[in-house]
C-alpha cells in the first residue's frame, strides 16, 4: 500500500518532482543531524559498555584478592544505581513525549522517540553485559525494543504529512503504543530491580560476614529512600523476613539497629507490614524493646518500626491482633525509653510510637495512666535535652490529647501543672522558615487547644485555665491569622476551647468577643475569624 507521502508525490510534474526530491533529501539530512545530536552519546555508551576491559594475563590480579563477596556487592550496588538512574532518564523522556504528543509537536515527538529507543537499548545492553538476565526478562527486553522501533517508525511517518485526519488517527495510535512502551518499560525495570534485590537478600541470608551483611543492608536501606513502589518490591522479595532473622541471632547484635531501621523504611507500605506479621515480627520487636541489655540505639530503632506499623496512614489493621497481645509490655517499654532517652531523637521515636498506639484502643491510654505517663511527659516537655523540637512536642501533646478523653487524666494534669504547659504549647512558633516545622507548630497549637477543651469539662480545670490567662491567648489565635499561621484547624480547636471555657465561666469572655466568638454558630464564628487579616486584640 502506498504511503500518503508517495501518493502525494505522484501527482506532481517531473520538474516539480525533482525539486521536491531535492528538498526531501536536504530535509532528511537535516533531520538526521538533529537526531544525531541526541543519539551520539547514548550510542557511544551502548557500544563502549558492551566491550569488556582487557586484562593482562601476566599482571597480578589485584581486583580478585578482596574475595567474590566484595566483588558481588560492588556489582550489585553499581547495577542498582545504573538501573535507577537510567529508569529516571527514560521515564522523564516518556513523560515529555506524552506532553509533546498532546500538543502535536511532531518533530519533537520523533526526536524524543529516537532518544527513548537509544536509552532503552543502551540500558538493556549495559545490564545484560553486567548480569545474565533471566529468560523471562530477556523476552520482555526483545518485545520492548520492538515497540520502541515501532514508535520510531510511526512518528517519522507523521513528519511527512500535513493531513489533519491522518495525524489525528496517528496520534491515537502513538498514544496507545507509548502507553504500552511505558508499561512494558516499568515492568522490565521492576523485574531487573527484583533480581538485584534478591541478590542482596541472599547475601544477608547466606553470609556469616558482618561487614558483607552490613553492606547489603545499607544498599537495601538506600533503595527504600526511592519511594513506596521500590519498598513494595523489596518487601515482596522477602527482605523483612531476612532482616528480622538477623535480629534474632545474638552473633549479629551489632547489626540490629541497622536492620531495624531498614525494616521501618520498608514498612511504609502494606506489603512490608504483612511480611512482618507473618514472621511474628511484633513479638520480635517486643522482645528487643523489653530487653534492657539491648543498646538504646537498637531499642530506638525498634520503636521506629513500631511507630511505622501503627501509623494512622495505613489502611490495613490486620496486624493489630498480635500487637494487642503484647500491648502491655510494648507500652511499658516505650514509656521507659521516653523517660531514659539520652537525646531528642530517641525520645521522638519512642513518643511517636506511643502517640500512634493511643489512637488504637483506650486500653493503651489506661496503661499509660497507670504508668504515670502524664508526669513523665510533662517533665520531658521541660527538658530541652529530650524535647527540643516541635516534632517531639507534637507527639507529647498528641498523647495528652488522647489521654484527656479519660476522666482520671484530669487529676494527673492538675497535679503536674499541666495547664501551664498547655499554654506554653499554645505559644509554639517555628524557629525557621521550614514548611514542615511550621506544620508541626500548627499541630502542636491545635492539639494543645483540643486537650484544653477536653480537660475543661472539669470546672476546676476551666477555672485554672482562666486564671492562667488562657482566654486572651485563645482569642488572639482566633482573631490573628498570623499567630496560627493561617491554620483553619487551629482556629476551630481554639474556638471550641473558648466555648468550653465560656460555658463554665461566662464572665471570662468580654461582650464583643462573646458576641462574635461564642454566641453565633461555630461555622459563623469560623468564617468571621478566617477572613480577618489583623488582630483585634
Amino acid at each position: 500500500m502506498a504511503t500518503p507521502q508517495s501518493s502525494r508525490q505522484s501527482s506532481y510534474s517531473s520538474i516539480s518532482g525533482k525539486i521536491r526530491m531535492h528538498a526531501i533529501h536536504v530535509d532528511s539530512v537535516q533531520r538526521w543531524m538533529e537526531d544525531l545530536r541526541h543519539m551520539t552519546e547514548v550510542e557511544c555508551m551502548c557500544v563502549l559498555q558492551s566491550k569488556p576491559i582487557g586484562v593482562d594475563e601476566d599482571a597480578p590480579g589485584e581486583l580478585i584478592v578482596s574475595g567474590t563477596g566484595a566483588v558481588s556487592e560492588h556489582v550489585t550496588r553499581d547495577n542498582l544505581q545504573m538501573l535507577l538512574k537510567r529508569a529516571l532518564v527514560v521515564s522523564t523522556e516518556l513523560g515529555k513525549m506524552f506532553q509533546r504528543l498532546e500538543k502535536g509537536r511532531w518533530q519533537r515527538v520523533h526526536s524524543t522517540a529516537v532518544r527513548v529507543h537509544c536509552h532503552v537499548r543502551s540500558l538493556i545492553q549495559e545490564y545484560s553485559t553486567a548480569r545474565n538476565a533471566p529468560p523471562e526478562m530477556q523476552k520482555y527486553d526483545k518485545s520492548l525494543l520492538e515497540k520502541c522501533m515501532e514508535l520510531n517508525v510511526i512518528t517519522e511517518r507523521c513528519l511527512h504529512t500535513e493531513d489533519e485526519y491522518f495525524l489525528k488517527s496517528m496520534k491515537e495510535a502513538i498514544h496507545e503504543i507509548l502507553t504500552d512502551v511505558s508499561d512494558s518499560f516499568s515492568h522490565m525495570i521492576d523485574m531487573a530491580l527484583a533480581s538485584e534485590i534478591q541478590i542482596l537478600i541472599r547475601q544477608i541470608e547466606d553470609s556469616n560476614n558482618v561487614f558483607a551483611i552490613s553492606t547489603a543492608i545499607s544498599n537495601l536501606l538506600s533503595l527504600t529512600q526511592d519511594g513506596p513502589q521500590l519498598c513494595s518490591i523489596i518487601a515482596k522479595e522477602g527482605a523483612v523476613v531476612a532482616l528480622l532473622k538477623i535480629c534474632r541471632q545474638d552473633c549479629f547484635s551489632t547489626l540490629y539497629a541497622h536492620a531495624l531501621r531498614t525494616v521501618a523504611s520498608i514498612c511504609c507500605v502494606e506489603e512490608g507490614i504483612s511480611q512482618l506479621e507473618k514472621v511474628d515480627g511484633i513479638l520480635c520487636l517486643a522482645d528487643i524493646l523489653t530487653d534492657s541489655t539491648c543498646a538504646e540505639a537498637t531499642r530506638a530503632e525498634a520503636a521506629a518500626v513500631m511507630a511505622q506499623i501503627t501509623s494512622p496512614h495505613h489502611t490495613s489493621t490486620q496486624h493489630l491482633a498480635s500487637f494487642l497481645e503484647s500491648m502491655q509490655d510494648i507500652v511499658t517499654a516505650l514509656i521507659d525509653l521516653c523517660e531514659s532517652a539520652s537525646c531528642g531523637e530517641v525520645f521522638l521515636l519512642a513518643s511517636a510510637a506511643l502517640a500512634n498506639i493511643t489512637f488504637f484502643d483506650s486500653m493503651a491510654c489506661e496503661i499509660l495512666l497507670q504508668l504515670n505517663a502524664v508526669h513523665m511527659l510533662l517533665q520531658a516537655c521541660r527538658d530541652r535535652q529530650r524535647v527540643d523540637t516541635p516534632y517531639s512536642k507534637d507527639q507529647v501533646v498528641t498523647i495528652l490529647a488522647n489521654l484527656s478523653v479519660l476522666e482520671q487524666c484530669t487529676a494527673d494534669v492538675l497535679e503536674e501543672k499541666g495547664i501551664e504547659q498547655l499554654l506554653v504549647l499554645l505559644n509554639e512558633k517555628p524557629s525557621s522558615s521550614s514548611p514542615s516545622e511550621s506544620a508541626a507548630c500548627e499541630r502542636v497549637q491545635q492539639k494543645a487547644a483540643v486537650t484544653l477543651a477536653r480537660l475543661s469539662r472539669d470546672p476546676l480545670v476551666a477555672q485554672t485555665a482562666i486564671q492562667l490567662k488562657a482566654v486572651p491567648r485563645l482569642i488572639e489565635l482566633c482573631r490573628s491569622p498570623a499567630e496560627r499561621n493561617n491554620s483553619d484547624s487551629v482556629l476551630v480547636a481554639c474556638l471550641a476551647a473558648l466555648r468550653r471555657l465560656a460555658a463554665e465561666c461566662p464572665d471570662s469572655i468580654g461582650p464583643t468577643d462573646h458576641q462574635q466568638l461564642i454566641k453565633p454558630r461555630l461555622v459563623d464564628s469560623f468564617l468571621l475569624c478566617s477572613n480577618m487579616e489583623e488582630s483585634f486584640v
